[in-house]
Protein backbone atom coordinates (compact mmCIF):
# COMPACT_ATOMS: atom_id res chain seq x y z
CA UNK A 1 0.00 0.00 0.00
CA UNK A 2 1.25 3.75 -0.81
CA UNK A 3 0.31 5.60 2.49
CA UNK A 4 0.11 9.84 1.31
CA UNK A 5 1.44 10.89 4.36
CA UNK A 6 0.89 15.02 5.57
CA UNK A 7 3.95 16.56 7.10
CA UNK A 8 4.35 19.66 9.53
CA UNK A 9 4.83 23.07 7.19
CA UNK A 10 6.64 24.60 9.55
CA UNK A 11 6.11 23.73 13.45
CA UNK A 12 6.78 20.02 13.97
CA UNK A 13 4.30 19.57 16.51
CA UNK A 14 1.72 20.01 13.66
CA UNK A 15 1.67 16.06 13.11
CA UNK A 16 -1.14 14.11 13.41
CA UNK A 17 -1.00 10.55 15.89
CA UNK A 18 -1.76 8.24 13.02
CA UNK A 19 0.95 10.11 10.54
CA UNK A 20 3.68 9.33 13.53
CA UNK A 21 2.16 5.41 13.57
CA UNK A 22 2.22 5.18 9.82
CA UNK A 23 5.67 6.41 9.00
CA UNK A 24 6.40 3.89 12.37
CA UNK A 25 5.26 1.05 10.92
CA UNK A 26 5.59 0.97 7.18
CA UNK A 27 8.96 -0.42 5.30
CA UNK A 28 10.09 2.67 3.72
CA UNK A 29 9.53 6.31 3.52
CA UNK A 30 9.50 7.66 -0.06
CA UNK A 31 10.96 11.75 1.47
CA UNK A 32 11.39 14.50 -0.85
CA UNK A 33 14.56 15.72 0.48
CA UNK A 34 15.65 12.84 3.11
CA UNK A 35 17.88 15.66 5.57
CA UNK A 36 14.68 17.90 5.84
CA UNK A 37 12.70 14.48 6.90
CA UNK A 38 15.26 13.33 8.99
CA UNK A 39 14.66 15.97 11.50
CA UNK A 40 10.97 15.03 11.95
CA UNK A 41 11.83 11.85 12.28
CA UNK A 42 14.65 12.17 14.87
CA UNK A 43 12.31 14.18 16.60
CA UNK A 44 9.46 11.25 17.04
CA UNK A 45 12.16 8.56 17.47
CA UNK A 46 11.29 7.14 13.79
CA UNK A 47 13.51 4.67 12.21
CA UNK A 48 11.75 3.19 8.92
CA UNK A 49 14.56 3.12 6.38
CA UNK A 50 14.02 6.39 3.90
CA UNK A 51 15.09 6.70 0.35
CA UNK A 52 14.76 9.79 -1.72
CA UNK A 53 12.03 10.64 -4.00
CA UNK A 54 11.70 14.37 -5.92
CA UNK A 55 12.18 16.11 -9.06
CA UNK A 56 14.96 15.04 -10.03
CA UNK A 57 13.99 11.04 -9.35
CA UNK A 58 15.08 8.77 -12.58
CA UNK A 59 12.65 7.11 -14.06
CA UNK A 60 14.40 3.89 -12.51
CA UNK A 61 13.98 5.41 -9.06
CA UNK A 62 10.23 5.16 -9.35
CA UNK A 63 10.11 2.12 -10.86
CA UNK A 64 12.03 1.25 -7.38
CA UNK A 65 9.47 2.37 -5.57
CA UNK A 66 6.63 0.77 -7.58
CA UNK A 67 8.10 -2.68 -7.61
CA UNK A 68 8.43 -2.36 -3.63
CA UNK A 69 5.08 -1.45 -3.81
CA UNK A 70 4.34 -4.55 -6.17
CA UNK A 71 6.57 -6.86 -3.64
CA UNK A 72 4.24 -5.97 -0.68
CA UNK A 73 5.86 -3.41 0.77
CA UNK A 74 3.85 -0.60 2.40
CA UNK A 75 5.33 2.49 1.41
CA UNK A 76 4.92 6.02 3.05
CA UNK A 77 5.59 9.20 0.58
CA UNK A 78 5.85 12.50 1.90
CA UNK A 79 7.07 15.90 0.85
CA UNK A 80 9.44 18.15 2.77
CA UNK A 81 6.42 20.31 4.08
CA UNK A 82 2.55 19.70 4.28
CA UNK A 83 0.34 17.25 1.82
CA UNK A 84 2.44 15.09 -0.99
CA UNK A 85 1.16 15.98 -4.54
CA UNK A 86 0.45 19.75 -4.18
CA UNK A 87 3.08 21.81 -5.96
CA UNK A 88 5.42 18.81 -5.28
CA UNK A 89 6.72 15.58 -7.58
CA UNK A 90 4.37 12.97 -5.90
CA UNK A 91 1.75 13.15 -8.46
CA UNK A 92 3.52 11.06 -10.79
CA UNK A 93 4.04 8.30 -8.23
CA UNK A 94 0.78 8.39 -7.07
CA UNK A 95 -0.74 7.87 -10.63
CA UNK A 96 1.75 5.35 -11.33
CA UNK A 97 0.83 3.25 -8.07
CA UNK A 98 -2.83 3.68 -9.59
CA UNK A 99 -1.64 2.09 -12.59
CA UNK A 100 -0.82 -1.23 -11.12
CA UNK A 101 -3.80 -0.95 -9.15
CA UNK A 102 -2.15 -0.59 -6.07
CA UNK A 103 -4.02 0.68 -3.01
CA UNK A 104 -3.79 4.23 -2.23
CA UNK A 105 -4.64 5.80 1.83
CA UNK A 106 -4.20 9.19 2.22
CA UNK A 107 -3.22 10.49 5.84
CA UNK A 108 -4.84 13.88 6.23
CA UNK A 109 -2.55 16.73 7.70
CA UNK A 110 -1.06 19.93 7.35
CA UNK A 111 -1.22 21.77 4.25
CA UNK A 112 -0.18 25.27 3.55
CA UNK A 113 -2.65 26.31 0.68
CA UNK A 114 -5.65 25.29 3.73
CA UNK A 115 -3.92 26.90 6.51
CA UNK A 116 -2.94 30.42 4.00
CA UNK A 117 -6.88 30.24 2.80
CA UNK A 118 -8.57 29.98 6.33
CA UNK A 119 -6.18 32.88 8.19
CA UNK A 120 -6.95 35.07 5.21
CA UNK A 121 -10.47 36.48 5.68
CA UNK A 122 -11.63 35.93 1.86
CA UNK A 123 -14.41 33.86 1.06
CA UNK A 124 -13.34 30.19 0.97
CA UNK A 125 -16.63 28.28 0.04
CA UNK A 126 -15.56 28.58 -4.00
CA UNK A 127 -11.30 29.01 -4.54
CA UNK A 128 -9.27 28.03 -7.30
CA UNK A 129 -5.18 26.97 -6.70
CA UNK A 130 -2.87 28.09 -8.58
CA UNK A 131 0.06 27.09 -6.99
CA UNK A 132 3.28 28.58 -7.97
CA UNK A 133 2.79 30.80 -11.52
CA UNK A 134 4.66 30.02 -14.47
CA UNK A 135 8.22 31.67 -14.69
CA UNK A 136 8.16 32.43 -18.07
CA UNK A 137 6.21 30.69 -20.88
CA UNK A 138 2.17 31.04 -20.30
CA UNK A 139 2.43 33.56 -17.19
CA UNK A 140 1.08 36.24 -19.24
CA UNK A 141 -1.52 34.17 -20.61
CA UNK A 142 -2.62 32.25 -17.33
CA UNK A 143 -3.09 36.01 -15.57
CA UNK A 144 -5.12 37.63 -18.66
CA UNK A 145 -7.44 34.21 -18.49
CA UNK A 146 -8.04 35.04 -15.03
CA UNK A 147 -9.14 38.86 -14.95
CA UNK A 148 -13.16 38.24 -14.59
CA UNK A 149 -12.26 34.51 -12.28
CA UNK A 150 -15.16 35.08 -9.80
CA UNK A 151 -13.49 32.95 -7.06
CA UNK A 152 -11.13 33.40 -4.29
CA UNK A 153 -7.25 32.64 -5.62
CA UNK A 154 -4.62 31.19 -4.01
CA UNK A 155 -0.81 30.96 -5.06
CA UNK A 156 1.99 29.96 -3.62
CA UNK A 157 5.54 31.88 -3.91
CA UNK A 158 9.46 32.39 -2.60
CA UNK A 159 10.67 34.99 -1.17
CA UNK A 160 12.32 36.38 -4.56
CA UNK A 161 9.79 36.33 -6.45
CA UNK A 162 7.19 38.56 -4.63
CA UNK A 163 7.55 41.64 -5.74
CA UNK A 164 7.60 40.27 -9.45
CA UNK A 165 4.58 38.60 -8.83
CA UNK A 166 3.02 41.71 -7.11
CA UNK A 167 3.49 43.99 -9.97
CA UNK A 168 2.14 41.27 -12.35
CA UNK A 169 -0.84 41.09 -10.42
CA UNK A 170 -1.34 44.41 -10.19
CA UNK A 171 -0.55 44.92 -14.27
CA UNK A 172 -2.98 42.30 -15.15
CA UNK A 173 -5.78 42.33 -12.48
CA UNK A 174 -5.88 45.57 -10.58
CA UNK A 175 -5.61 47.17 -7.54
CA UNK A 176 -7.08 44.51 -5.71
CA UNK A 177 -7.33 43.55 -2.45
CA UNK A 178 -5.08 41.10 -1.30
CA UNK A 179 -3.99 38.50 1.61
CA UNK A 180 0.12 37.76 2.08
CA UNK A 181 0.23 35.01 4.80
CA UNK A 182 4.00 33.59 5.34
CA UNK A 183 6.20 31.52 6.92
CA UNK A 184 2.86 29.75 8.02
CA UNK A 185 3.10 28.37 11.76
CA UNK A 186 6.54 29.21 12.24
CA UNK A 187 8.28 31.84 14.98
CA UNK A 188 7.44 34.61 12.38
CA UNK A 189 4.29 34.20 11.07
CA UNK A 190 2.12 37.02 10.09
CA UNK A 191 -0.68 37.85 7.58
CA UNK A 192 -0.93 41.31 5.84
CA UNK A 193 -4.24 42.25 4.45
CA UNK A 194 -3.85 44.95 2.07
CA UNK A 195 -4.06 46.45 -1.72
CA UNK A 196 -1.46 44.83 -4.16
CA UNK A 197 -0.35 48.66 -4.83
CA UNK A 198 0.56 48.81 -1.28
CA UNK A 199 1.82 45.01 -0.57
CA UNK A 200 4.03 46.25 -3.46
CA UNK A 201 5.50 49.62 -1.28
CA UNK A 202 6.14 47.07 1.78
CA UNK A 203 7.93 44.41 0.05
CA UNK A 204 10.62 47.54 -1.64
CA UNK A 205 11.12 48.67 2.12
CA UNK A 206 10.96 45.00 3.50
CA UNK A 207 12.86 42.60 1.89
CA UNK A 208 10.72 39.14 1.49
CA UNK A 209 11.49 36.62 3.72
CA UNK A 210 10.02 33.08 4.17
CA UNK A 211 7.60 30.96 1.80
CA UNK A 212 4.49 32.96 0.79
CA UNK A 213 1.05 32.26 0.04
CA UNK A 214 -1.38 35.03 -1.63
CA UNK A 215 -4.93 35.07 -1.60
CA UNK A 216 -6.89 37.44 -3.96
Amino acid sequence: MLYIVSTPIGNLEDITLRAIRTLKEVDYIAAEDTRTSGVLLKKYEITTPMTSYHSYSTDAKLEHIVRLLKDGKNVALISDAGTPGISDPAYTLIRRAIEEGIQICPIPGPSSLLAGLVMSGKAMHQFLYLGFLPLKKGRQTLLKSLVDCPYTIVIFESPHRVLRTLEDLLEFWGDREIAICREITKIYEEALRMKVSEAIEHFKKNSPRGEFVFVV
